[in-house]
């Protein structure tokens, strides 16, 4: 499966008023620096110790705001 990894504080400015709010992320413990990644159905993973954990989502039109905000293509 093709991920796009960034930070927390990337994947904050990414999402739209209709998606997860700031306040979910603190709730799932996305901070700043933590480490996310997106898949192309717009599932949220956050990186924890024991491994990937899905948070949330993404709808719409995310796909070219993930490439645009990372400058990153799937992987």
């Amino acid at each position: 499966m093709a991920f796009i990894e960034m930070t927390g504080a990337t994947l904050d400015r990414i999402i739209e008023d209709d998606e997860l709010h700031h306040l979910n992320l603190v709730e799932a413990g996305v901070k700043d620096r933590t480490i996310v990644r997106i898949n192309r159905q717009g599932d949220i993973e956050v990186r924890r110790p024991e491994g990937w954990d899905v948070v949330g989502g993404l709808i719409g039109d995310f796909e070219d705001r993930v490439r645009h905000e990372t400058g990153l293509d799937w992987a």
